[in-house]
């Protein structure tokens, strides 16, 4: 009875875990042989947000921020995600380190 009781429990965690993901925000940054679209992204301040990152060139990105400590590598053609913690309101600079002459942007947190 105690084993139903510790299944039935977290299987409501997975579920309530499973809706706060659900219920976060995502964002979309595409990568292009040096061009990043948009540039320039909006985010919620105080708020966990996703963002998801889309290589659609022909051409290997990393996706880099210092200030945010993250960094994700796409081949050509591939997409993933960082999960950015709440910011406070400010500007997060981002850049593809292989495209660093042209690929620059920043995060607005408002």
């Amino acid at each position: 009875m105690k084993l139903t009781s510790l299944l039935i429990g977290g299987l409501g965690l997975l579920a309530c875990l499973g809706a706060q993901a659900a219920d976060m925000p995502t964002l979309r940054l595409e990568l292009k042989d040096g061009v990043l679209n948009p540039a320039r992204i909006q985010a919620p301040a105080g708020v966990k947000f996703r963002l998801e990152i889309v290589n659609t060139g022909k051409t290997p990105v990393e996706f880099e921020s210092t200030q945010l400590r993250k960094e994700k590598v796409l081949a050509p053609g591939a997409q993933s995600s960082v999960v950015i913690q709440p910011l406070t309101p400010g500007e997060y600079k981002f850049f593809d380190e292989f495209h660093m002459n042209t690929a620059q942007g920043v995060i607005v947190a408002k």
